[in-house]
């Protein structure tokens, strides 16, 4: 049975309708990077610090979301939007993006400084997908396993049609897009008390009931451990956000054991089984991957055209 996930009134469905194509493939890097919610869970914290640096995208979510309140509700529905962006049908990725922009389109507001904004301001929403992007494969770059230059630049590419649903008008596609971009904006990245409160969130039970607050805290930690030197030191997220070595060890080993073990119920299995292939089909190996993908480009083939 279908497993429904929903975000502003809509239902999405990872397994229907079969064969819908997602806006990156089952061969893509996207595909393998969010498959692993440890690396989600580190990169995400790590968006999150570089948004926050700006005190435009800081007041915007902070005095407009519910996040300060609800951190566990507004977490999982960020994650269902940027799931369906990459595993979801194109019907439904462009419904959910569509919802979120509508969303957006009501937030404005000014800074306590008194600078206005909009959520919906064009260089707003370039820092918001670089930060995503950047977050979530220098995640998985350190923590899982190392991405290739190549492979590297083949994931930004990938993000690039769903960055443009969102309003985006420079998507990075390289790192040194990303670097370029955080130089312009840093000089107006500031520490300030909403980053605590936001690291003191994460770092709490509030954030993920259920799992051991040390282990929360190491991967707090581990996002602060990617954050580019220059913004570190912006935000002023000194000594007690190291991550140590134990720390250091228990996150890969996480990431590692989520790297080996198939979630059969993720979207990731999901919409791999919509597309023809084994739910486990993201966990085996680059040779079976291959092989599978081959069958399943055989079968298509062989269906006659209506």
């Amino acid at each position: 049975m279908s497993e429904l996930k929903s975000y502003l009134g809509w239902k999405v469905d990872y397994l229907n309708p079969p064969g819908e194509p997602a806006f990156a493939g089952p061969d893509s890097v996207s595909w393998q990077v969010f498959k692993n919610p440890v690396a989600l869970a580190i990169g995400g914290v790590a968006a999150v610090l570089l948004e926050f640096a700006d005190a435009r995208i800081r007041s915007g979510v902070w005095d407009h979301s519910v996040f300060k309140t609800d951190p566990i509700g507004r977490s999982k529905r960020t994650g269902v939007a940027a799931m369906v962006g990459v595993y979801g049908p194109q019907s439904a990725a462009r419904r959910v993006i569509q919802g979120v922009t509508n969303m957006h389109a009501r937030v404005q507001g000014q800074t306590p400084s008194g600078e206005s904004y909009k959520a919906l301001d064009v260089d707003l929403l370039d820092w918001v997908s670089a930060t995503a992007s950047f977050g979530f494969l220098t995640a998985y770059d350190r923590f899982v396993k190392p991405v290739s230059d190549a492979d590297k630049k083949r994931f930004f590419e990938e993000g690039v049609p769903v960055a443009r649903l969102y309003g985006v008008q420079n998507p990075i596609r390289s790192l040194e897009d990303f670097d370029a971009m955080m130089q312009h904006l840093l000089p107006r990245f500031e520490p300030h008390p909403i980053n605590t409160e936001f690291l003191d969130i994460m770092c709490s039970g509030r954030a993920a009931p259920g799992v051991p607050k040390g282990l929360q805290s190491a991967l707090v930690h581990a996002a602060v451990s990617i954050l580019p030197p220059a913004v570190r030191e912006r935000l002023e997220l000194g000594r007690e956000y190291d991550l140590h070595w134990k720390g250091e060890m228990t996150v890969k080993l996480m990431a590692k054991t989520a790297e080996s073990l198939p979630d059969l119920s993720s979207p990731a299995a999901h919409a791999s089984e919509r597309l023809g292939l084994p739910r486990s089909f993201l966990w085996k190996n680059d040779a079976e991957r291959a092989r599978l993908l081959e069958n399943a480009a055989a079968r298509q083939a062989s269906v006659p055209a209506e």
